[in-house]
């Protein structure tokens, strides 16, 4: 009875999993590559998703809410998105997190400074809420890798590009808080 028990214990940590659909290994993203920790090349043809930002302009502090979306019934299950300069390879800004499939990862020593998946449901949307930084000064995307499955996923989807307006012009709604005066 004893050896039929170490059996069936060591089937079902062996094979379970993948009759499941959970990968074996726990599934990351690195911060700096995007690429996840596992050995599958990534695809090479457009990918099936997009980020759409509620802003071109931002000023520090501000709050930009940030969608990540499947095109068509292209679902994933994992992601890591960040905030970077343009020509940048760390991430800029800090993410509020509002949706119960994201979390908060912490690179390069800050703290949701990019968002991941908090679990591994198929998603066709998530959005969270960016904060820009007091520090930046140059134009910056967003930028993601999305995994579909583990045999597919793409890195470097990007963003159209935001741009600071370093004035008092624009207040954390994107709306101007210029005064129109007239002379009479």
């Amino acid at each position: 009875m004893r050896r039929h028990s170490c059996f069936v214990f060591l089937f079902c940590g062996i094979f379970l999993p993948g009759i499941l659909g959970f990968p074996q290994t726990n599934t990351s993203i690195d911060c700096d590559s995007l690429l996840p920790n596992y050995e599958v090349e990534p695809q090479t043809s457009a990918p099936p998703y997009i980020i759409a930002v509620s802003f071109d302009n931002f000023e520090p502090g501000n709050e930009v809410q940030v969608t990540l979306e499947a095109l068509g019934d292209a679902g994933f299950k994992g992601f890591n998105l960040q905030a970077r300069e343009i020509d940048g390879d760390v991430p800029v800004g800090t993410f509020k997190i509002t949706d119960p499939n994201t979390k908060g990862l912490e690179c390069h020593n800050m703290t949701n400074s990019a968002v991941s998946n908090a679990n591994s449901d198929v998603k066709e949307k998530v959005t969270t809420t960016w904060i820009a930084p007091h520090d930046i000064r140059g134009e910056l995307q967003f930028i993601a890798t999305v995994v579909q499955n583990l045999e597919n996923f793409w890195v470097g989807i990007q963003s159209k590009t935001l741009t600071p307006t370093l004035s008092e012009s624009v207040n954390a709604t994107g709306k101007s808080k210029r005064k129109v005066c007239f002379s009479v």
